[in-house]
């Protein structure tokens, strides 16, 4: 950090650790301990507290406080009059914990950050949403509390092709490693049915299954890939929805009937979220539970990928 930042006339400048080619603006107060990037654009009438740490290129547009425990990583947006909390009561806790904006994420005007929520890589907060919980990589929130509305630049496939009576039909998808599937399916004026067998209907050897449900809608499921492992999804009741990614390629699919199914290769990341009420999502999977198998972190999927992150 050097002292060859800008700042207006009416700024209050009480820390040394300011990167090149910042710019103060109008008004605004930046407290001793606060430590700002490079290249930032710190906006009119903005107040930084001691031990928030604010990364390279990152823009904050006027009003916005931050209090002591914040940390916004590089690339950063953040909307006129946000707001992020320093009382861990509002979030269930009787201590402060750090609140993170990952890198390249934005915050839309007058949006209320929770203390100690993390917002991921990319992530986009609508304007005016209050954050309650943890946003993911790449998700689009919104509301009060914010939901999940949506992730950044996925398109969505609504449904799955359509059932062949007794025969199961698959198409694959642009997202490599996933596969669309109709499952058999009869019809009679007693009911319908729908029927599976592994190695013949589902593409591997069934050693395993678990149900989700009970979901609250503003709940998120997955967020993680398996190196080893294949699953193989159908919402038997309700209704959801499965990001899947490949590291390149991207879709959101929507899981509405017993006789769709969705089958993940290994090394595809995945998200459900957007459950109904009554949303019953089956797993199927090729091998027992094995915490080794997975991979949480989504810059780590990259990396194993051999894409830069």
């Amino acid at each position: 950090m050097t002292a060859k930042f800008s700042q207006h006339q009416t700024a209050i400048i009480e820390s040394e650790a300011i990167g090149e080619e910042t710019r103060i603006g109008a008004f605004a107060h930046v407290l001793a301990g606060a430590v700002i990037g490079r290249n930032s654009d710190i906006g009119d009438h903005t107040v930084i507290e001691n031990h928030v740490v604010v990364g390279d290129r990152v823009t904050i547009k006027s009003g916005v406080q931050l209090w002591a425990g914040v940390r916004i990583e590089n690339d950063v947006f953040v909307g006129p009059n946000a707001s992020f909390t320093n009382d861990p009561l509002l979030h269930g806790s009787n201590k402060l914990s750090t609140t993170v904006v990952k890198r390249a994420a934005s915050i839309g005007a007058n949006a209320t950050i929770l203390n100690g929520v993390v917002v991921g890589e990319r992530a986009v907060v609508g304007a005016g949403s209050v954050v309650t919980q943890n946003v993911p990589a790449d998700a689009v929130v919104a509301g009060n509390p914010a939901k999940i509305t949506g992730y950044v630049g996925v398109p969505m496939n609504l449904k799955a092709i359509p059932a062949r009576g007794s025969h199961a039909a698959s198409d694959t998808t642009e997202v490599k490693g996933v596969t669309l599937y109709a499952l058999p399916r009869v019809d009679d004026m007693r009911g319908s049915l729908t029927f599976a067998e592994g190695n013949a209907h589902i593409p591997f050897e069934i050693k395993r299954f678990f149900l989700v449900y009970d979901v609250p809608s503003s709940e998120i499921r997955g967020e993680h890939a398996h190196r080893q492992q294949h699953q193989f999804l159908i919402c038997v009741a309700g209704s959801c929805c499965v990001l899947a990614d490949d590291g390149e390629n991207r879709r959101e699919f929507w899981l509405a009937s017993p006789s769709q199914g969705l089958h993940l290769a290994p090394m595809t990341w995945s998200v459900q979220y957007k459950q109904s009420r009554d949303a019953v999502l089956l797993v199927l999977t090729s091998d027992i539970y094995d915490p080794a198998d997975y991979i949480r972190e989504y810059d780590e999927f990259l990396t194993l990928l051999g894409k830069s992150v």
